[in-house]
């Protein structure tokens, strides 16, 4: 059959393996031999790096082998080949290996001499078995690609760290707070802990503290009970109940009512809590990921927030870095809206320099968030096949004291760290970015804004006696983007 799986036929008896085979391929199903444990390994290993070749759905397999007995096969099995199914067979009928081989995860066990019929019948069921588990690979693999890191775009030495945390953290059933301003991807980060986790293929639920009126917080949390209060008219479990079994994700912690806060303190401490209106204790098994887009300890410090419930926690801090503070991604992350937005839209557009300059010089106070809906905008908005400046929000491409510039993230004149470098830099634009000051010579916005950005490097590095970390940290860009861009303004430091 052109269709079904195969089967892989292991005993280290060559004339059961051929008489089992030939019964299998009697009955319509193709198969494949291996004379041991150790080789039906080398088969999967060699049949799954050679991706031209049709996958084993199951295998049939002797417990009792010399080399690497049934058991242990099936062990290495259900380690790496999480959507075959196994049948295991003896010729000694003992139920502590039966019960063994269903702890480990093998379809059935049947035992020598086999009868036809109940071989047929084992068959089908972990051929089905292998199909329900090849498609819940595929939702997994499909939500991973959705929710994932792989889908998180960012090559920044800092988002680099945040990945290496959600994978270590992942595995755990620890609390982890999720810190960052507005838009920086919190709730992403959340959902790809919670998808990596061993409570991926369980129910993933949010709430936000800070859109949901204080009044309802706590019902919508922990349910209530009919006639709890007025309007009340049913049961109504809460998402902490709906969570259990995988994650609640907590947004805008920082919002959170001083009763509510307490009342969280014992739910993470315990996992326990009553619905509101019932003296029923409900005991859930969540693991929960928390975000905020305030500092909480200086919430703790104005007495705003719980001091015990902060350590409780902030056991785990994952802290998303904002645009401004890794402006090296712009590019990469504009890109990958842009192919989002243009599949969604059917269109074929390409970003301009002068478009992706404005971008680069902005100060993004809505982060990831802004940016994606500024190239939704423009993909949207733009005839052409080349989006340019004139298709970006005038928040970006305002004006600010008669300059192009928008808000760069560079610094506001006057108020740089590096001391008087904004008078520095705006008592050197006059000479450039077209006549600025002295009328205006009609150029792109991408030419006139190039003298305003090289004196502003060179303020920078001046300040900071040309050293590049220092001035890279400044500016709010890394360090390999500083050096581009001082070959390119060919700004040699002196001697």
């Amino acid at each position: 059959m052109a269709h079904t799986p195969r089967i892989l036929v292991v005993d280290d008896d060559p004339l059961v393996v051929e008489s089992l085979a030939e019964f299998l391929e009697h009955d319509g199903h193709r198969t494949t031999t291996a004379c041991g444990g150790e080789e039906a390994l080398a088969l999967l290993e060699n049949n799954a790096h050679s991706p031209d070749r049709d996958p084993f759905g199951l295998v049939v397999s002797d417990i009792n082998m010399p080399d690497l007995d049934g058991l242990e096969l099936l062990k290495h099995l259900r380690k790496t080949y999480e959507d075959l199914a196994v049948i295991m067979i003896t010729g000694f009928g003992k139920i502590e290996s039966a019960v063994e081989a269903i702890k480990l995860g093998a379809a059935d066990y049947l035992t020598k001499p086999l009868v036809d019929e109940e071989l047929r019948i084992a068959v089908s069921k972990a051929l089905r078995q292998h199909q329900l588990l090849a498609e819940n690979k595929s939702l997994k693999d499909q939500l991973s690609q959705r929710y994932g890191i792989e889908n998180v775009v960012g090559a920044d030495y800092r988002m680099q760290k945040v990945y290496d945390l959600v994978d270590a953290v992942a595995d755990s059933r620890t609390t982890v707070l999720v810190s960052g301003e507005s838009g920086t991807g919190k709730s992403l980060m959340a959902r790809a802990i919670h998808t990596r986790s061993p409570r991926g293929s369980g129910p993933f639920v949010t709430v936000s503290c800070g859109a949901i009126p204080e009044t309802l917080m706590e019902s919508e949390l922990f349910g209530h009970v009919k006639g709890a209060f007025t309007g009340a008219d049913a049961d109504k479990p809460g998402k902490c109940l709906a969570a259990d079994g995988g994650t609640l994700f907590i947004d805008e912690i920082n919002s959170a009512t001083p009763a509510l806060q307490l009342k969280l303190l014992r739910v993470l401490q315990e996992k326990k809590f009553e619905p509101i209106g019932s003296t029923q204790t409900q005991e859930v098994d969540v693991r929960f990921v928390l975000a905020t887009n305030k500092p909480l300890e200086d919430l703790v410090r104005a007495g705003e927030f719980r001091e015990d419930l902060y350590y409780r926690i902030n056991v785990v801090n994952l802290a998303m870095p904002s645009l401004r503070e890794r402006v090296g991604d712009i590019p990469l992350l504009a890109e990958h809206f842009l192919t989002k937005y243009c599949e969604q839209n059917n269109k074929q557009r390409t970003i301009g320099h002068e478009a992706m300059d404005a971008l680069r010089g902005y100060d993004w106070p809505g982060n990831v968030r802004e940016l994606e809906n500024a190239i939704e905008r423009a993909v949207v908005l733009s005839r052409q096949p080349q989006i340019t400046a004139a298709h970006l929000p005038e928040s970006i491409t305002g004006e600010v004291g008669g300059l192009g510039l928008g808000r760069n993230h560079a610094g506001h004149a006057g108020s740089h760290p590096a001391g008087n470098m904004g008078e520095h830099v705006w008592g050197n634009v006059g000479g450039g970015g077209g006549n600025v000051g002295g009328g205006w010579t009609p150029m792109p916005l991408a030419e006139a804004l190039q003298e305003p950005e090289r004196c502003i490097l060179l303020a920078a590095l001046e300040a900071n006696n040309w050293n590049r970390q220092e001035t890279a940290g400044q500016l709010g860009i890394n360090r390999t983007t500083l050096y581009k861009k001082i070959k390119h303004f060919r700004l040699d430091e002196p001697g």
